[in-house]
């Protein structure tokens, strides 16, 4: 196998030099069509199209994606697609984003031609202001002159980690516009390791009547009863409909003696840890795993009852 020189390092090294410079000096000149193109997203009745051919393309899908999942409809419009009958999908009141770095590419042109027929917005991400995509543009965001990392300096490198980052940039500051939050990104996320961290306490836990409940006066003997009728090895001790505290394995263990002869309240731990409902559930599990504890009780912020959460849930919820 061939060794790696420190060249090559080198080369690795000055590439990503080069590609952090050029966002730097994107930040500090950030398009000045950019917020009025973030306000027209946000009073638009229909969805952003992006296209763009080749790498453009590429960068096109996942701004487009990115959009979509953080709360701003969006579609990729492929452009030889489009010339061949999905030029439908763009209509009235949607804006387009074109992508080439060039402001010249061939591919775009009937979609251009269409978006002018039809009146659509159009923005355009371009390195060249005075080309023909970027002049027919109504928002130019035209990115920073800067140098291709590659060794021929042609393939498209710089420029399109620059329009992957305006992308970027262009999501977050509409989530900021739409108040987007945690909820929402819950909705449109809700398969896979994103989904299940998503989930909340109140998604899975067990209810208010499969809380093995006890009063603080009860006689251990009957409290027991209760603790093994739920089958959570766990009781929880309410007085007035708020939990004053709870009794555990490790509780019995440590009053084996004279057990039975003792009541609910002596032998349980005093303010034990809750959470509420909306706690999401991977911040329950940092709670168990702190506290080293296998369940958690539910309440509401006045303290009452409203469910228990066992270790157990979250392994069926795929949160770990």
């Amino acid at each position: 196998m061939k060794k790696v020189s420190d060249k090559t390092i080198n080369i690795a090294k000055e590439a990503l030099n080069i590609e952090a410079k050029a966002l730097v000096s994107l930040a500090e000149n950030l398009p000045e069509d950019f917020l009025p193109l973030v306000h027209s997203i946000i009073k638009s009745t229909g969805r952003v199209i992006i296209s763009g051919v080749g790498k453009s393309g590429h960068i096109g899908r996942k701004i487009s994606a990115t959009l979509t999942s953080t709360g701003t409809p969006s579609y990729f419009l492929h452009a030889s697609e489009a010339s061949h009958g999905d030029m439908g999908m763009i209509v009235e009141g949607d804006i387009c984003i074109l992508i080439s770095n060039s402001g010249e590419t061939t591919e775009l042109k009937d979609i251009l031609s269409h978006i002018k027929r039809f009146s659509i917005s159009l923005a355009a991400i371009s390195s060249e202001p005075n080309s023909t995509l970027m002049k027919a543009a109504k928002f130019a965001l035209t990115l920073p002159k800067a140098p291709e990392v590659c060794s021929i300096g042609m393939a498209p490198t710089t420029s399109t980690t620059m329009m992957l980052a305006l992308g970027d940039a262009l999501a977050v500051s509409l989530m900021y516009e739409r108040n987007f939050d945690a909820n929402q990104f819950q909705i449109f996320h809700p398969g896979g390791k994103l989904g299940a961290q998503m989930v909340k306490v109140e998604d899975i836990m067990h209810g208010k009547e499969s809380i093995p409940e006890v009063r603080p006066d009860m006689p251990m003997r009957e409290a027991l009863i209760e603790m093994s009728s739920k089958g959570f090895g766990y009781a929880v001790v309410v007085d007035n409909n708020s939990v004053v505290g709870v009794i555990s394995d490790g509780d019995l263990r440590r009053h084996m003696n004279d057990l039975l002869g003792k009541t609910a309240e002596e032998i349980a731990t005093k303010n034990p840890i809750t959470v509420l409902p909306d706690t999401f559930a991977s911040e329950a599990l940092r709670i168990m795993n702190f506290h080293q504890i296998g369940v958690l009780v539910v309440t509401n912020r006045e303290n009452q009852p409203k469910g228990i959460f066992h270790i157990q849930d979250l392994l069926r919820s795929g949160v770990v």
